[in-house]
């Protein structure tokens, strides 16, 4: 099969750059390993377990399905009653886990535990200014998020075309591009802007062994590009999320003059969370990028990984035909 390698597959162990995002509720055993035993990088969830103790059986279920390298997301937010980050630092670490994607708040205060222990970070990102200082504390990689994304983008609105070679050229460390990827066009224009490698959610959220439920899937499929909303626009807590009953009344009563306790209720994780489960779309708020709309079909996620890789060798190819 045809391989691209690049200082990111180099420097973390893997064959192809195509890095499977860590999604709440999707980022499980079966989907991470599926896409790590096809050469890419798949990641597990860490907040998704309800405890360290369950993280620790995840990776192994993971383990049992693939011999790969797997990672290991670790969202940082603020929080009334944060998550025992300690507790799952060290899950990850005693699990043998060799890559963590932190995203969220700055990494620093989680750096020394996993450099001790031979963990490479990668850190999402969605400006070069905060791209720029995860490289001075130290992480392995950036993983820089455009506008097109699903989840949080940022305030700064900037697309993936300029954010990219923005980034890459400030940086020495290997860049992930991440938002508006599900094919090897995308992944041809990543490389050619810059970058090491492409993050993908939704395309994977959209495939076999994804643990979300088939109306979800197929939602995905049947959707475009103009089918997001951006909630907390108003609150400068920006989220792109699929446009459904909900997330339109969310946009309304905030664009409204409405606070965040208005709209408590419709946003709560529980209800995205049942979206996945049961399959009703409309239950709640739940994450999708633009890139759903480049989105026709539900392979299997290795399947992916291997017509990605292939596409964009054929457009590197076909776009080198182009010089005379």
């Amino acid at each position: 099969m045809t391989t691209l390698s690049t200082p990111f597959t180099k420097a973390f162990g893997i064959e192809h750059p195509i890095v499977q995002g860590g999604m709440m509720w999707v980022g499980r055993a079966e989907l991470a390993a599926a896409v790590s035993e096809a050469g890419g990088l798949g990641i597990i969830t860490a907040l998704t377990q309800p405890t360290p103790a369950d993280l620790v059986k995840e990776i192994e279920r993971a383990r049992e399905l693939t011999s790969k390298p797997i990672g290991v997301n670790l969202t940082i937010l603020p929080s009334i009653t944060p998550p025992p980050y300690d507790d799952y630092r060290r899950a990850i670490i005693d699990s043998g886990i060799t890559i963590v994607e932190t995203a969220g708040a700055n990494p620093e205060p989680h750096m020394e535990m996993f450099k001790e222990n031979g963990v490479k970070i990668i850190h999402k990102c969605t400006s070069v200014r905060h791209a720029i200082k995860a490289e001075k504390v130290g992480v392995d990689a950036v993983s820089i998020d455009g506008f097109e994304c699903a989840g949080h983008p940022g305030e700064d609105d900037v697309p993936g075309l300029v954010l990219i070679p923005a980034a890459t050229q400030r940086l020495s460390i290997p860049v992930i591009a991440s938002g508006g990827f599900a094919d090897g066009r995308g992944l041809a224009a990543a490389l050619v802007l810059g970058a090491d490698g492409i993050n993908m959610g939704t395309r994977f959220m959209c495939t076999e062994e994804s643990p979300v439920a088939e109306s979800v899937k197929q939602r995905i499929v049947e959707a475009t590009e103009l089918d997001t909303e951006l909630i907390f626009r108003p609150l400068k807590n920006t989220a792109r999320v699929a446009s459904n009953s909900v997330s339109r009344e969310v946009v309304e009563i905030l664009n409204g003059g409405g606070e965040f306790a208005d709209v408590r209720d419709l946003v709560a994780g529980a209800r995205g969370r049942t979206v996945f489960e049961n399959g009703d779309t409309e239950a709640g708020i739940w994450s999708v990028g633009m890139v759903q709309g480049l989105i026709h079909d539900v392979p299997s996620a290795g399947d992916v990984v291997r017509r990605i890789v292939a596409e964009a060798a054929a457009e590197l190819q076909r776009a080198s035909g182009l010089i005379h």
